[in-house]
């Protein structure tokens, strides 16, 4: 069974900085590809950043390149997502997400997920 269980969110002021942890069960890096996707009150989710099961790539949307890195550590079985510089409009709640990616590489911020944490909120305000 998948499990994954976010942390780390919390309230910070702008330019300030945040690491969220995902840390994973059920699952291999090896052949899930995980993402983290936010979703703020009134817009669509987006998904922020993810990383390859395939071949370990990792992609980040034009609205967050130069100020979060995702990464990951196999033996902890965690996915981390580093947050600097950040601004309001960074503000929603994150989630981190899975899906089987096996041998088959698929575009991660695009594709649809089908495991999903509880969430951790974000805020960033003065």
């Amino acid at each position: 069974q998948v499990q994954l269980v976010e942390s780390g969110g919390g309230l910070v002021q702008p330019g300030g900085s945040l690491r969220l942890s995902c840390a994973a069960s059920g699952l291999s890096f090896n052949y899930y590809t995980i993402g983290w996707l936010r979703q703020a009150p009134g817009k669509e989710r987006e998904a922020v950043s993810c990383i390859s099961g395939t071949d370990g790539s990792t992609h980040r949307a034009d609205s967050v390149k130069g100020r979060f890195t995702i990464s990951k550590n196999n033996a902890k079985n965690t996915v981390y997502l580093e947050m600097n510089s950040l601004k309001p409009e960074d503000t929603a709640v994150y989630y981190c997400a899975a899906y089987y990616s096996g041998n088959s590489y698929s575009p991660c911020l695009q594709h649809n997920y089908d495991y999903w944490g509880q969430g951790t909120q974000v805020t960033v305000s003065s």
